[in-house]
C-alpha cells in the first residue's frame, strides 16, 4: 500500500476508532515523515496516549503492530514523490513558480491516479460503449474540458455534445432518454446550474456521470460519480489542477470507450490523421550540402 492510500485508509477509519485511537490517527496523518523515526514511546508521548492504546491503533487498520505499521508507512514515503500544494510569493521568480506549478500538478495528478477506483472507471467506460447519446456539461474551467473531451470523442466517431450555457443545458437535458449519457464536470460539485442539468436528465431516464469531488451534491446525485478529490484550494493550485486532471480521466475513458469499440476505431483515427495533413504546411527541409 503506498502512502496516499494508507493516509486515506486512516481517516476513512477515524471515525470508527475509540476517542485515545483517534489522537493517534491525527498525529499520524499530520506528521507522516515524523513516525518513521519514532519510537513506540515516542508516537504515545507526542499523541498524548498510552503504548497499547497506539498499539490497538495499529491492529485496528490491520497491521500485527506498530513495527509493522512503521514499515509500510517507510516503504510508502521512500516509494512516492513528495509534492505539496504550492503557495504564491510575490518574491518569486519565473523559476519559482515555474517549478511550483509543475510539481503542484504532478504531485496532484499521481495522488489522483492512485485513489481512482478503477471499478467505477469501468463502470462509466461500459456506460458510455452502450450510450445513443453523451452529452458533457460544465462551466467555467470545466466548459474547456467538456469541449476537449468532445473533440476526443469525435474522432472515436462517437456522437457527442459539449454545453456551457445552463439554458442550453436544461433544454438537451429534457431531450434525453433512457440509454443516454450526461458527463457532468464540476471541480466544486455544487454549482446549482450544473445540478438542475443533472436532476432534469436524470428525470429523463438518462445516466449520469460527475467528475467531481467525493460527499458533494453532485457525486451524492450522480449515477457514476468519479471522485476527484484534491487538497483545499490555495491561491489557484487546486482551480488549475483540477482542470489538468479532469483533462486525463476524460483521456482515460476515451482510450476505455476505443478498447471497448474495436479495432475499426483505430481504422477511423487513421483516417482522420490522413485527412488533416491537407491543413498543415509542409516541413521545409534545410538544402543539403555539398561537400
Amino acid at each position: 500500500m503506498n502512502t496516499v492510500n494508507l493516509l486515506k485508509a486512516i481517516a476513512e477509519a477515524r471515525p470508527s476508532l475509540r476517542k485515545s485511537e483517534q489522537k493517534v490517527a491525527d498525529y499520524v496523518l499530520a506528521q507522516p515523515n515524523e513516525i518513521i523515526h519514532m519510537r513506540i514511546v515516542d508516537l504515545a508521548s507526542e499523541a498524548q496516549v498510552s503504548e497499547p492504546t497506539v498499539v490497538r491503533f495499529c491492529r485496528a487498520l490491520h497491521y500485527d503492530g506498530f513495527q509493522d505499521f512503521k514499515l509500510t508507512l517507510a516503504q510508502g514515503l521512500a516509494t512516492s514523490p513528495n509534492f505539496e500544494q504550492f503557495s504564491l510569493d510575490k518574491k518569486d521568480s519565473v523559476s519559482d513558480f515555474k517549478q511550483k506549478i509543475f510539481d503542484s500538478t504532478v504531485g496532484n495528478l499521481i495522488n489522483v491516479r492512485e485513489t481512482l477506483d478503477a471499478e467505477t472507471l469501468e463502470q462509466a467506460i461500459d456506460a458510455l460503449a452502450q450510450a445513443k447519446r453523451i452529452e458533457f456539461y460544465g462551466f467555467g474551467a470545466s466548459a474547456a474540458v467538456c469541449t476537449d473531451a468532445q473533440h476526443k470523442f469525435y474522432r472515436l466517431k462517437v456522437t457527442a455534445v459539449s454545453y456551457s450555457d445552463p439554458h442550453l443545458q436544461a433544454i438537451a437535458a429534457v431531450t434525453l432518454s433512457e440509454g443516454d449519457v450526461v458527463v457532468a464536470i464540476s471541480q466544486t460539485g455544487r454549482t446549482k446550474d450544473l445540478l438542475h442539468s443533472a436532476k432534469l436528465a436524470l428525470e429523463q431516464g438518462a445516466q449520469v456521470i460527475a467528475l467531481c469531488p467525493s460527499n458533494t451534491p453532485l457525486s451524492e446525485l450522480a449515477t457514476i460519480p468519479i471522485h476527484i478529490d484534491l487538497e483545499e484550494d490555495r491561491d489557484l493550485s487546486a482551480l488549475m489542477a483540477s482542470r489538468v486532471i479532469h483533462l486525463v480521466v476524460i483521456d482515460v475513458l476515451a482510450v476505455g470507450l476505443a478498447m471497448r469499440l474495436g479495432p475499426g476505431v483505430i481504422d477511423h483515427l487513421k483516417t482522420i490523421r490522413r485527412s488533416l495533413r491537407s491543413l498543415r504546411q509542409n516541413e521545409k527541409r534545410p538544402p543539403l550540402r555539398k561537400n
